[in-house]
């Protein structure tokens, strides 16, 4: 594991782009072309557009583990999004990236995210099994290809090429170069959402995305391994004590106490967050570093087409993660305070959707308007669409008005 780089190391005053960097100067453009803004590069601007979306500010309402009302300092999807986002523009910065366009990705990257957080999505994707299925990554696609609404021009927020490659490839190549289906799509089709994206061809589903792109990715990672921990110990779910043979955590929290004995619990949370954070940060721009080095990408295609992750952690720092994940997943996502909150709100989301398809008049009028003429499949994918986008708060509202047994969920 990097024990610390140096700022020459971390790129600290380096403006210079990498050769290996996408260049905003020569983006592969729009699906519908617009002119260049006179004052922001395409991807400030589509950043700009991700934060002005309507997709965007239901983030805060959406859960990241705990429910909205469970606590005011828990993080929803907006605070883990903004959270992505600091860390991927600082390890953009310090391999040379575009820092906007990976600060896009990241604050983008949750977009397609249903109520209730993973609980949501798992039973979404069993409402529509046989109807095209459900993935929140392709319906991040989809919200800013065609849900979002409010552009003269075109549907969707009209996003450059780099920006759509990126959100789509978040956890890597979906497809081999002869169009063979991988990872959790092995031996499926790809989800509707990519499918039915009139360019999904031309983002070249085979390789790797952009520097970018996997700054963001693996940003999301050392953000929601550090925030769950922290919102772990704010609900009390484990104590720091039970971190002490953690890989990294144990490590770090052993310092920590070394240097300030007699430190309060708040602090004591604190100052092991922010030293997991730095930690895996240092890692990932040690490890970019090397594989760039070694590889010597003149251009960001070369990245695309390296066969393999450049930005990611050392394989030390990769076994040390999972080790974290496997705490996190024992004592935390399985625990049964949390099993049984989800276990209600995967009722709600249930209910919801058989209600909506049987009754689908029941929806607002925008969302009803034209159903009655069209076939189960859009039925299903219109109820998809209308669930997915609701925040926690909304779909509990939703239940109270159409069923008289809405569950209590604290």
């Amino acid at each position: 594991m990097t024990a610390g780089l140096s700022h020459a190391q971390l790129g600290f005053g380096s403006q210079e782009r990498a050769p290996y960097a996408v260049d905003p100067a020569h983006s592969r453009g729009r699906l519908i072309p617009e002119g260049a803004s006179p004052t922001r590069t395409p991807y400030q601007r589509d950043r700009d557009r991700i934060i002005h979306s309507t997709a965007f500010r239901r983030l805060k309402h959406k859960t990241q583990v705990f429910v909205y009302h469970e606590g005011d300092h828990f993080r929803t999807r907006l605070t883990h999004s903004i959270e992505v986002s600091q860390i991927a523009r600082a390890i953009a910065r310090a391999l040379r990236l575009d820092e906007d366009l990976a600060e896009a990705l990241a604050l983008a990257h949750d977009l397609g995210h249903t109520p209730f957080g993973h609980e949501g999505e798992d039973v979404m994707a069993v409402c529509m099994k046989d109807h095209g299925g459900f993935d929140h990554n392709a319906q991040s696609l989809r919200i800013v290809t065609s849900l979002e609404r409010h552009y003269a021009e075109f549907d969707g927020l009209n996003l450059a090429w780099e920006t759509l490659e990126g959100l789509v490839k978040h956890n890597g190549p979906l497809t081999d170069r002869n169009g063979v289906r991988l990872g959790k799509h092995a031996g499926e089709e790809l989800p509707l959402a990519i499918r039915d994206y009139p360019a999904h061809e031309g983002l070249m589903l085979w390789s790797w995305p952009s520097a970018e792109a996997q700054a963001a990715a693996i940003a999301d990672d050392i953000a929601y391994d550090a925030h769950d921990l922290d919102d772990g110990l704010r609900a009390g779910l484990f104590r720091l004590e039970d971190l002490t043979g953690v890989p990294l955590v144990g490590e770090i929290l052993a310092e920590v106490d070394a240097r300030y004995p007699g430190l309060e619990t708040p602090r004591r949370i604190h100052e092991v967050k922010r030293r997991v954070i730095t930690r895996m940060v240092e890692d990932v721009i040690g490890e970019a570093q090397d594989r760039l080095m070694k590889l010597g990408p003149l251009s960001a295609d070369d990245i695309r087409k390296a066969g393999h992750a450049v930005v990611c952690f050392s394989s030390a720092m990769a076994e040390a993660e999972a080790g974290v994940k496997t705490f996190l997943f024992e004592r935390m996502y399985r625990h049964e305070d949390v099993l049984a909150v989800r276990k209600k709100v995967a009722g709600v989301v249930r209910d919801l959707f058989s209600h909506l398809v049987a009754f689908p008049q029941t929806m607002p009028s925008e969302w009803a308007m034209g159903l009655p003429e069209a076939g189960e499949e859009v039925l299903y994918r219109r109820v998809c669409d209308y669930i997915a986008g609701m925040t926690d708060r909304y779909a509990i509202d939703e239940h109270r008005r159409l069923f008289d047994d809405t569950p209590e969920l604290r």
